[in-house]
């Protein structure tokens, strides 16, 4: 289940998501996240523009909209963390792995705009380090606090 305590700085976004998001879908939070990213692998629910623009470390690109779980090269038994924006459309991409046997895998609370917001550091296709992150629309990029906004 979703931790209850899983949570976000901005107490405003904060309230969106736990409005937006399912209770039963494992959540892990951005810090959670980051102490134990080595031991993570990170899968990029956005779209390829998104992703192209910044992603986290060594984060794997599955998309959204033609996300085809027999792309997925992750092993079953993996710790497995899905991400996009802000954890809408990452939520749907963990159930569908759960769903398909993937016992190990968790919702990125906030997405990459909560794990930019805490300081951590994402990438271009390059794989050099980036300020630029994609805000997805001007509603959502309200949520993103540091980094600069792509749209």
């Amino acid at each position: 289940m979703a931790s209850s305590s899983a949570q976000v700085k901005s107490k405003s976004f904060d309230f969106v998501l736990k409005s937006m998001l399912s209770a039963d879908v494992p959540a892990i939070t951005v810090s959670e996240a980051a102490t134990a990213s080595d031991k993570n692998v990170f899968l990029d629910a956005r779209e390829e523009e998104e992703y192209a623009i910044s992603h986290l470390p060594g984060a794997e690109f599955v998309g959204y909209k033609n996300f085809d779980i027999s792309h997925v090269k992750t092993a079953k038994d993996k710790a497995i963390v899905v991400y996009c924006a802000i954890g809408k459309r990452s939520e749907d991409i963990t159930e569908k792995l759960r769903k398909a046997g993937y016992k190990h895998v968790r919702n990125l609370y906030g997405g990459i705009f909560e794990w930019v917001n805490q300081g951590h550091e994402v990438y271009d296709l390059q794989n050099r380090k980036t300020l630029n992150v994609h805000a997805y629309n001007r509603l959502w990029g309200r949520f993103l606090d540091k980094g600069n906004k792509v749209y």
